[in-house]
């Protein structure tokens, strides 16, 4: 007679739940990590801010706000920052009520800024200038290359000054542009349009305009990008001189109504002096309103008027002339004229 089975049953083995909680664990664990990295670089952000406005102020600019914060945990920071003002030592200065600013986590040396309240232009003399606009932005990244990777954009920009201060020369734009780019061999590029502008106020630019609108680009390469630079922006430029900096002009151009100059080459420098250097060859269309305008509000002297209305009636095709201005010893002279001191620059 067989015996029944005495042996127990084997028990079924008991799931291991580390392996069911494993995943949870991990994504916690990310997240805290993740949480800990986006507050670290919010703390980098005003770290950078602080260190920049001490750099700046090394070199007689004045960088401070009234208030900054920074959101958008967890993908973005976006910082916002009232009272912004940027001051240089000779006067000049650009502040914003409120500025917002924004870069990805994975990102975070490429910022977007907007202001929405607009900027205030403060002039060495003039005194100051509101900029409004319906878009005002712009982009910055690589910001330790010689320029900065910097594009400005403004889109219906009106421009008025307060009682008092100097009148601007534009009462308004329907666009602005500004781009500036680092190359190699230690040049940059920069380029600026100002598009569809409306003159304000008597001058040489509303007498050739004469009631049109003004667009006026300029696009150039220039050399010697990393240079040292001195003390404030007439240090800079200095600074850009003595290194033997050059500007080649891509183009250089004003067009108001049927009147224009343009300039496809040249080469420019800024002189021991502080004045501009070099030449451009320019082609004028418009002759007679150009060289009105010219006579009346440069306050030519009389035989000069008489000098430079010959030389573009010699070099002029029917209505347009192609002339070389140049800037040397501290002259600014249309061909063989001497019409006025060269612009200073610092």
């Amino acid at each position: 007679m067989t015996q029944p089975d005495q042996r127990k049953p084997l028990a079924s083995p008991r799931p291991r739940r580390l392996g069911l909680y494993a995943p949870f664990v991990l994504l916690l664990a990310l997240a805290a990590a993740w949480s800990v990295g986006w507050f670290w670089l919010r703390g980098e952000v005003f770290r950078r801010m602080d260190e920049a406005a001490r750099s700046w102020e090394d070199s007689s600019y004045r960088v401070d706000w009234s208030d900054r914060a920074i959101y958008g945990f967890p993908f973005r920071l976006d910082l916002e920052v009232k009272g912004a003002r940027l001051r240089e030592q000779s006067g000049w200065g650009l502040a914003a009520p409120r500025l917002e600013a924004e870069a990805f986590v994975f990102a975070p040396d490429h910022w977007i800024l907007v202001a929405p309240d607009g900027v205030v232009l403060h002039r060495r003399l003039g005194g100051p200038v509101a900029i409004g606009a319906r878009v005002l932005r712009a982009s910055v990244s690589d910001a330790d290359a010689s320029p900065p990777r910097i594009s400005v954009e403004g889109l219906g920009l009106t421009f008025g000054t307060p009682a008092g201060a100097k009148p601007f020369g534009l009462a308004s734009a329907q666009e602005f542009h500004l781009h500036t780019r680092a190359g190699p061999h230690d040049q940059g590029a920069a380029y600026v349009e100002i598009d569809k502008a409306v003159p304000m106020g008597a001058g040489l630019l509303s007498d050739i305009a004469a009631g049109s609108p003004v667009t006026m680009i300029g696009d150039g390469l220039f050399t010697q990008a990393g240079a040292p630079a001195g003390r404030g922006f007439g240090g800079l430029l200095r600074g850009w001189s003595e290194a033997g900096g050059t500007l080649t002009v891509r183009r250089l151009s004003i067009q108001a109504g049927a009147a224009s100059l343009d300039s496809r080459s040249g080469t420019l420098a800024v002189g021991p002096d502080g004045r501009l250097a070099g030449s451009l060859e320019v082609r004028v269309t418009g002759v007679p309103r150009v060289l009105g305008a010219l006579v009346a509000d440069a306050h030519l002297a009389p035989e000069v008027a008489k000098a430079a209305r010959a030389v573009l009636a010699a070099r002029a095709l029917r209505d347009t002339a192609t002339i070389t201005i140049d800037f040397q010893a501290g002259q600014t002279t249309l061909g063989p004229v001497a019409i006025g001191p060269s612009p200073r620059m610092f």
